[in-house]
């Protein structure tokens, strides 16, 4: 497996967040990790990458216990796209996506043009190589998070971890982000609300709800009407697509 999570529990305050989630990412699959607000989709990526720290458990890399490897060695392997990120710093589109470079230099290690080519193929797959130059503040809240997702790909990772990538992209770019995401070839956990787009471009899901994960496994055994009803509260009728093959969820009327 790339990544293992098991029995992981968070607490923050003394409010428990993340309650015993064990689950697994093969090398080179994508795991769209569903839930509703507050579930623990967002803790538990950042137990991951080691920005929260866990109250008990074992997160692994492959056969490597997270709290084992060091920090220079964890950036240049993991990569984090969050739901929002900022700056008041005036920096171009391609300032921004430099960034992701940094885990891969040392101090002493000048700019190299093996550089420039991970700069200008991440760019190219988002489709803001001709924005490069355009100050990132100018852009729209979709542009931003293509521009963000750039980054990690710059970075080169072998696991990517996206919380909520297409809340702010319109459905073409939705679309483009996530059948870029599902071909990448690396390992990858993304946090989605669209159970739809969840279904179209993941390998496997794992649904949370309030800290625990409720279910595990192949969009068509998971996303049952059963647990649509008590994990989102609404009423669905769940159908295999006409068009792509996979399941479509129809929402009812209550």
């Amino acid at each position: 497996m790339s990544i293992t999570v098991d029995e992981i529990s968070f607490v923050a305050g003394d409010t428990l967040i993340v309650n015993g989630i064990s689950l697994a990412v093969e090398k080179g699959k994508v795991l769209g990790l569903l839930g509703p607000n507050g579930s623990g989709k967002s803790s538990l990526l950042r137990l991951i990458c080691r920005l929260r720290k866990a109250r008990s458990g074992v997160i692994r890399l492959g056969e490597d216990d997270i709290s084992a490897i060091s920090r220079a060695e964890l950036a240049r392997r993991v990569a984090f796209v969050e739901q929002q990120s900022t700056t008041e710093t005036q920096l171009t589109v391609r300032d921004v996506v430099r960034l992701g470079r940094t885990p891969h230099r040392g101090l002493l290690n000048s700019w190299a043009a093996d550089d420039d080519l991970r700069v200008d193929e991440a760019l190219s797959r988002v489709d803001m190589r001709d924005r490069a130059m355009q100050l990132w503040q100018t852009l729209s809240g979709g542009e931003r998070q293509r521009v963000h997702i750039a980054r990690a790909l710059a970075q080169s990772p072998s696991e990517l971890l996206l919380d909520e990538p297409t809340n702010h992209l319109d459905i073409q770019h939705q679309l483009d982000i996530l059948s870029l995401v599902s071909k990448l070839g690396i390992t990858c956990i993304i946090a989605l609300h669209d159970l739809n787009l969840a279904a179209m471009f993941c390998d496997s899901l794992a649904v949370l709800d309030k800290g625990k994960l409720v279910a595990a496994g192949a969009a068509d055994t998971v996303l049952t009407e059963g647990l649509i009803g008590r994990v989102f509260g609404v009423r669905a009728h769940v159908e295999r697509s006409s068009i792509h093959g996979r399941v479509h969820i129809q929402y009812r009327m209550s």
